[in-house]
């Protein structure tokens, strides 16, 4: 299991648990898709985070690195289909961002309906245009529900990844607590949140988020492709291979 489902009074954890950087594979985003579901059948609201001292890595590089092209077409759309399921969730959902949100593990933040992160040595960003890959359109209308279209340029044209005191300056967070308390105060507003009148929440919720989840429906499948194409090249995969070597290989 890639992921970890528990309940806390009436609200869900779900924690991320694969490999060192908690990081996305088919797998992982499959599983999460699947326990979403079950949280929002048995409980009023959801935290999201990561095992250990850290939120997720983004996207698992080593698993592209030995599947290659095939098996970035299969990854891509369940990536897709992640994303979108957090962003639909009708309870209330907090991120506790417990160490590093790097990428995709950005956008798993930004999913969600406020985020706590935690004091200290994490560093939180978007840096796919340095590996030549673009986002999916539905990680991209994500972040820009979250923090808006102004911010985006500046954020993924540098790629750098901030502290989490910048993050929180720019917006990308919205509070930050100890190591130690991160997990307890996003529980808490969980349940709080999860107090308020459910079906008026998950339609306001849906609501605030009828544009992008309509710009998302309108053009995903066109813009797919092209992300496809782009994340099965070999220059690519070229560079996804020397970062594996160099990077994350003993």
């Amino acid at each position: 299991m890639t992921t970890h489902l528990a309940f806390d009074g009436d609200v869900a954890v779900l924690t991320l648990e694969h490999g060192r950087g908690n990081a996305l594979d088919t797998a992982t985003c499959r599983e999460l898709v699947y326990q979403l579901e079950e949280a929002a059948e048995n409980a009023k609201a959801a935290v999201l985070t990561g095992s250990g001292t850290l939120f997720c890595a983004g996207v698992d590089l080593l698993s592209i690195d030995a599947g290659g092209a095939s098996y970035v077409s299969e990854f891509l759309p369940a990536l897709s289909d992640a994303f979108l399921a957090l962003f639909g969730f009708p309870r209330p959902l907090v991120a506790a961002v417990n160490g590093h949100a790097i990428a995709g593990g950005l956008v798993l933040a930004a999913a969600c309906d406020h985020r706590v992160a935690a004091a200290g040595e994490g560093r939180i960003g978007v840096p796919e245009l340095l590996v030549g890959v673009p986002f999916p359109l539905a990680a991209l209308e994500i972040l820009r529900c979250a923090y808006g279209t102004t911010p985006l340029p500046a954020l993924i044209y540098s790629g750098a990844t901030l502290t989490v005191d910048d993050a929180q300056a720019r917006g990308l967070v919205d509070e930050v607590a100890a190591p130690a308390d991160v997990l307890g105060r996003a529980r808490e507003l969980a349940a709080r949140l999860g107090e308020l009148p459910a079906e008026a929440f998950a339609h306001t919720k849906a609501q605030l988020r009828q544009p992008y989840h309509e710009r998302i429906a309108e053009n995903r499948a066109a813009d797919d492709g092209h992300v496809e194409r782009m994340w099965r090249s070999d220059a690519t995969l070229a560079t996804i291979k020397s970062y594996v070597d160099r990077v994350l290989k003993p």
